[in-house]
């Protein structure tokens, strides 16, 4: 049985590489030196299919700019062709975070790159001297414009899932907002009885919020489209070509059909870690939204028999393993919980983006692992919320509608025609006898008509009250 490893080596020595990894020597030191949260690079398929585009683009202008010979480009465009295609992901196994500010990852997409093109020309793994990880894939580039580009590139395709999850969910919102009109409900404020309104209304107010998310998002996306190819190591663009900045963008934006826009200072733009922390503010403030919303479903379907009960939830699985029958609103709870890791990633963010030094922030990998898994976990849990609550909610519309006849909240359409000072004394009355507000009204009182009360208190009026002087 033949040796299952190979021997590569660098300026700090040798190591041992799997013969069948298309990773090289420096992959390996930072897979050795880096077991932090145990989720490789390979986890997030965007990323690795990024950089193929990333380190396609640079190949192309360099062989454009006489930098790459033209074999050697083209067997690099076709390696990186395959990470397009979702290929070899994977080959990237080094962890998330790491130190370097993402120099392992660079390398790991180099040395897989360079091996690929190196089996395409008929040459072993390893054999650098015909096309190197360094000299050749990595030509007038640094870790330093390779990996932020390539991050916001993936961010912008990620996304897109997300933001047509959160569509998918509002529309599910106007569906039952559609679907419940007609259920007439108590509005609370300091969750006590306000007044009356549909439950139809407030489900389309969930959706008119999640949708304000979705423009956020996009907004935030085309301030991801800045990039600092080119810039090199600090954004002097040492090591590049004249023009290659220009064209290698030129090429990113052909090759993704997204405008990407060089940045104006190169400089700035390499060290900058604005738009992430802008990223992370707003997937703050969606989570800080879908919070609320699966707070107030948790406290509408509560009960069944001693909570509000007004609308009834997908019975998802048992929720007690000592109370027999009970069922707990487990959906909107994972979504809260959910929500919570998200705000907590946004510190993560502000404090990596914060401790930026001189010409580069070190500390983007962190960012890049809570961007990500806020991303990801946010829209799965959205995705959860349809299909899994939302969509199969019900109302309890008859039990709604005596709760709001039976509140003294009802008094406040009445206001207009009895005045504040006389509604606060029927409602004193009421509260202290136990009376309906119907009986002191009209019976006792003989304020209004019964014909009146029934104008004034008919559905239409009391989700939208006509104006009275």
């Amino acid at each position: 049985m033949g040796n299952t490893y190979r021997i590569e080596k660098d300026f700090l020595g040798e190591k041992q590489i799997p013969e069948d990894a298309y990773y090289g020597v420096q992959t390996q030191r930072g897979k050795d030196n880096f077991y932090i949260t145990g989720t490789p690079m390979s986890a997030e398929p965007y990323f690795v299919k990024a950089l193929g585009y990333v380190k396609k683009a640079a190949a192309l202008a360099n062989r454009d700019l006489g930098c790459l010979d033209g074999k050697i480009a083209n067997a690099i465009i076709g390696a990186c062709d395959r990470l397009i295609a979702g290929e070899l992901r994977e080959q990237f196994v080094t962890d998330f975070i790491q130190g370097g500010a993402g120099t392992s990852v660079n390398m790991n997409a180099n040395e897989v790159i360079a091996n690929v093109a190196l089996e395409s020309l008929g040459h072993k793994k390893g054999d650098y001297h015909i096309i190197n990880p360094n000299d050749h894939v990595n030509f007038g580039q640094s870790t330093n414009d390779v990996y932020p580009t390539a991050f916001r590139l993936a961010l912008i395709m990620r996304l897109a899932s997300y933001m047509e999850a959160l569509r998918k969910l509002q529309g599910s919102f106007f569906s039952k907002g559609k679907e419940f009109e007609r259920v007439l409900k108590m509005g609370r404020t300091h969750l006590q009885d306000a007044v009356p309104m549909s439950l139809g209304q407030e489900f389309h107010g969930w959706g008119t919020t999640i949708g304000e998310e979705v423009e956020r998002i996009n907004e935030v996306r085309q301030l991801l489209r800045e990039i600092n190819l080119g810039a090199t190591a600090i954004g002097t663009m040492v090591t590049a070509a004249p023009g290659y900045p220009e064209l290698a963008t030129k090429y990113l934006s052909e090759l993704t059909d997204i405008h990407f826009l060089l940045g104006g200072d190169l400089v700035e733009a390499t060290s900058d870690t604005g738009a992430y922390v802008l990223l992370s503010g707003v997937l703050k403030r969606t989570s800080t939204k879908l919070t609320k919303i699966c707070n107030d479903i948790r406290l509408l379907s509560s009960g069944p028999r001693c909570g509000y009960n007004e609308i009834n939830l997908p019975q998802m699985q048992p929720g007690s393993s000592i109370m027999p029958g009970k069922v707990n609103p487990v959906i909107p709870e994972v979504v809260n919980q959910t929500s919570f890791l998200v705000i907590g990633f946004d510190l993560t963010v502000t404090l990596a983006a914060s401790a930026g030094q001189l010409q580069l922030n070190v500390m983007e990998p962190v960012i890049t692992y809570a961007l990500f898994k806020s991303i990801f976990s946010m829209e799965n849990a959205v995705n959860t919320l349809r299909t899994h609550c939302i969509d199969g909610i019900t109302a309890n519309a008859e039990h709604t509608r005596n709760m709001v006849l039976n509140s003294l909240g009802i008094i406040t359409v009445l206001k207009p025609s009895l005045g504040y000072k006389q509604c606060a004394e029927i409602a004193r009355e009421c509260h202290e006898t136990g009376k309906s507000l119907h009986d002191v009204v009209v019976k006792e009182r003989k304020l209004l008509t019964q014909e009146h009360w029934d104008e004034v208190f008919s559905f239409d009026n009391l989700i939208s009250p006509k104006f009275e002087k």
